[in-house]
């Protein structure tokens, strides 16, 4: 009989929320980073009002996620959506919607 080694059950780490991110040792969370880019959004506003924030920075902020989270996961698109937390017909409505080659 041969002995065989005992497999130590793998721990899987949690997922990274991105609140622990750290630059030179301080914290530089996303939403610092897009509350930073929001006050200087105002501040070169030039006395003109703002609207349709929302849809603005959707715009602005959902086709880059969602090229830089493929390219993280070199096209895999059920990876792509885990991390995004979406079904993956949804991701691929979104990749149409952004002309973002699986």
């Amino acid at each position: 009989m041969v002995a065989r080694k005992k497999s130590r059950p793998r721990k899987e780490s949690p997922p990274f929320n991105g609140r622990d991110l750290k630059v030179n040792g301080k914290g530089v969370p996303l939403r610092s980073q897009a509350e930073e880019a929001l006050q200087c959004y105002f501040e070169t506003l030039n006395g003109h009002k703002p609207a349709h924030l929302y849809d603005l920075v959707m715009r602005e902020v959902e086709e880059p996620l969602f090229k830089v989270v493929m390219g993280h996961v070199q096209g895999n698109q059920s990876r792509a959506a885990t991390i995004l937390g979406i079904n993956r017909g949804t991701l691929r409505k979104k990749l149409k919607e952004f002309g973002i080659n699986e």
